[in-house]
């Protein structure tokens, strides 16, 4: 599957890329951020000898994909509808994920060191995207009168999994799966992820701490 898209096709009559952040009465529920944060983005704590590092993102604004390039270390940021960068392996939208022809799997692993040899699992394991029409949410400010707007895009069932959003109950419960994502690239190699934090330090939600391991060997 290739999960490259010359754009996106959106859901509803026409997206506005400069459409209204969710706030208001959801400010709070939502925790959408009314200032920026002083903290560093993209890929920090690199340990070249360990192959590890971290990727802080952050995902606060519904209308922008973060692409993650393991190969050169490089997140690149654009707005929803825009053209995916040349390379990239895998993409952030909010705490929605979606890969570049690649596949997941979701480990029993406690920690990077402890992961299966990823050429022994069985194919039928891996989870491929699928497109959605439903899932990317760009728009929440017409929540209150029943209208959501979402983008038609590629996501990946499994690896959105590592944060649970259950929106049953107001404010939403939110639970990391504190699990490691396996995901195989569509060059043949390897990388484990995990979602250590979706919030900054002053507890606003939308902000990801991604720990990662690659190449796995």
């Amino acid at each position: 599957m290739n999960c490259k898209q010359a754009g996106l096709f959106l859901s509803g009559a026409t997206l506005l890329l400069s459409l209204p952040a969710c706030n208001g009465i959801f400010e709070g529920i939502y925790d959408m951020p009314t200032s920026e944060t002083g903290n560093e983005y993209g890929f920090i704590l690199i340990d070249e000898e360990a192959r590890t590092g971290r990727i802080h993102i952050n995902a606060t604004d519904y209308t922008e994909w973060h692409y993650v390039d393991l190969h050169d270390k490089q997140l690149t940021t654009t707005q929803v509808g825009d053209a995916a960068p040349e390379t990239w392996d895998f993409a952030v939208h909010r705490y929605d994920t979606k890969t570049n022809g690649g596949t997941v799997l979701e480990s029993q692993a406690g920690s990077f060191d402890a992961l299966t040899v990823p050429e022994s699992v069985s194919g039928e394991q891996w989870t491929a995207d699928e497109w959605t029409t439903d899932r990317i949410t760009v728009d929440m400010s017409q929540m209150m009168d029943g209208t959501i707007l979402y983008a038609e895009d590629y996501w990946n069932p499994c690896l959105s999994r590592w944060l649970d959003v259950d929106t049953s109950t107001m404010p939403p419960i939110y639970t990391l799966s504190g699990k490691i994502y396996l995901l195989r690239l569509k060059d043949g190699t390897f990388a484990a992820l995990r979602l250590a934090n979706f919030m900054n330090d002053a507890a606003v939600k939308g902000y990801m701490t991604i720990d990662y391991l690659y190449p796995v060997e």
